[in-house]
């Protein structure tokens, strides 16, 4: 499928396709979906693993929204200066808007994210159609205040994060069910934070490199788009006495990086054992044990209780994203937390994934 490009024929494209409907034809779906799921397959294993335990009705729509997290991703290494970043992202909200109008541009991630709205429509209305559009929107805006690459100030900005972009994601997710659980949210909070602080740590060794080099189509090397960058918490780098330049400089022999790879790991190790207790008390009838510290926030809102036990088993492919992000801090702790030598998942991760789903256990 022709993937319209941002400057030029894409925003040229998405002007068009603003004020009248767009026909999608089948092929045009089938050509998205094999994108999107060819986007997971080569740049984001975990997902691809974990979109096949997703419930099958919104399978497609998670595998939208993973490609769309990956496009928005990929910005800060794409872009030479921050005005085209200002603009692509503007490109994907208004993709995005026209998408939840019915108009969705030629452009393979909204035309999939289209179609399982309207699946969800004949499943249970437009009621629930809102509460998605608010969180790939929180998605996009979070994206775009992250993309020069600064450190987060503090180890709570960086749970902040996570909230806003992994959580986020399976918020979404959740409300293409249609979910509203206060208890479901609440492990997806959890998750989500513990995802997006195992992120940072994966990235660790990609963004602390030097950038690899670009060659023009004469052969001349072009200039770089960004810097060496160390994305951990600030306040953490300065208790264990990191330095930046070191870092770039020494990669894992930086004096002290260890040590702060390690409260941070920990802190989203804590997020996975909450989860894990809370988990065990919902099944047992029990209470969560703690507040929802989002409640009210957002989309948060609550009209009646609902079946718990059912909750959870509608909901439970979703909250496998923990499975990926536990494996990943379990091999980090192995390599003495020393992100430049983490072995992957292997063959392990899709069988620990099968058999969490299997026994409803993260």
């Amino acid at each position: 499928m022709f993937r319209p490009r941002v400057l030029g024929n894409g925003l040229q494209r998405l002007v068009q396709a603003g004020g009248r409907r767009t026909y999608v034809t089948d092929a045009d779906v089938e050509s998205a979906r094999r994108y999107c799921y060819t986007q997971l397959q080569t740049s984001d294993y975990d997902a691809h693993l974990i979109r096949r335990f997703v419930p099958p009705p919104v399978q497609d729509t998670y595998a939208a929204l993973r490609a769309l997290n990956l496009e928005l991703v990929r910005l800060p290494e794409l872009v030479s200066n921050p005005t085209i970043g200002t603009l692509r992202m503007k490109f994907w909200q208004e993709s995005i808007d026209n998408t939840f109008a019915d108009r969705p541009p030629r452009e393979p991630i909204c035309i999939l994210l289209s179609k399982g709205l309207k699946e969800l429509e004949e499943r249970a209305g437009t009621g629930t159609k809102k509460s998605i559009k608010y969180w790939i929107s929180r998605l996009i805006s979070t994206r775009e205040r992250h993309m020069d690459n600064r450190p987060f100030t503090s180890l709570s900005s960086l749970e902040d994060y996570g909230e806003n972009t992994y959580s986020t994601l399976m918020y979404a997710t959740l409300a293409s069910l249609p979910m509203r659980s206060m208890n479901v949210d609440h492990l997806a909070s959890h998750i989500g934070k513990a995802c997006g602080i195992v992120a940072v740590l994966r990235g660790i060794p990609v963004l602390a490199a030097p950038p690899r080099p670009v060659k023009t189509p004469s052969g001349m090397d072009a200039p770089a788009t960004r810097e060496p960058t160390l994305l951990l918490p600030l306040d953490i780098m300065a208790e264990e006495g990191v330095k930046e330049e070191e870092v770039f400089r020494k990669g894992p022999g930086a004096a002290g990086l260890q040590d702060a790879v390690f409260k941070v790991a920990t802190r989203a190790n804590d997020h996975l054992i909450t989860a894990r207790e809370m988990l065990k008390k919902l099944k047992a009838g029990e209470d969560a044990g703690h507040e929802f510290e989002h409640q009210g926030e957002g989309e948060h809102f609550y009209m009646e209780e609902t079946d718990t036990a059912r909750d959870i088993r509608r909901s439970f492919g979703v909250l496998l994203e923990a499975i990926p992000a536990a494996q990943y801090l379990e091999n980090l702790e192995k390599a003495n937390f020393d992100p430049f030598t983490v072995k992957s998942g292997g063959w392990k991760l899709p069988w620990r994934i099968w058999q969490a789903l299997s026994k409803e256990r993260l």
